[in-house]
């Protein structure tokens, strides 16, 4: 492959990560070590076709080896929009029985619920978000 094959296929596959599949930085060293074995072709080093894809392949498993914990521990996780729901204080739109679902208002949005405590909510009750299971919050009746 010639050494702009290698900057494209590059490219291709840090642009997959970024923008469009977040894999959790496996494309990332496969994108630089194409990158690099691009890099060797372009500054005229002329490797054969099994010298590039094995120049390749070991770039890749040693830079996955060596920098993957180290890039994963200093970028910051994404935060789940489930995950600050927690914590958060719902109005009950309607009777919502102990361990019946219904409809809930939390930050100017209607949401299923089910009761999660042992009180029944009645309409305008506050209740917190105790966890989120899919698109249904369970909630208790705040005290």
């Amino acid at each position: 492959m010639p050494w702009w094959g290698w900057i494209v296929v590059g490219a291709v596959l840090l642009g997959a990560e970024l923008f469009i599949i977040p894999t959790d930085f496996f494309l990332v060293f496969l994108g630089v070590a194409a990158f690099a074995v691009g890099f060797i072709g372009f500054v005229g080093v002329e490797l054969p076709q099994w010298a590039q894809w094995a120049t390749f392949a070991v770039l890749a498993v040693l830079l996955f080896v060596f920098f993957r914990g180290w890039l994963r521990a200093r970028w910051p996780k994404a935060t789940r929009v489930d995950d600050t729901l927690v914590g958060e204080i719902a109005v009950a739109r309607e009777p919502l029985a102990v361990g019946a679902s219904g409809q809930i208002e939390l930050r100017g949005s209607t949401w299923s619920a089910r009761n999660a405590g042992d009180v029944t909510l009645a309409p305008g009750d506050r209740a917190r978000v105790e966890r989120v299971e899919g698109l249904t919050l369970h909630v208790r009746r705040e005290s």
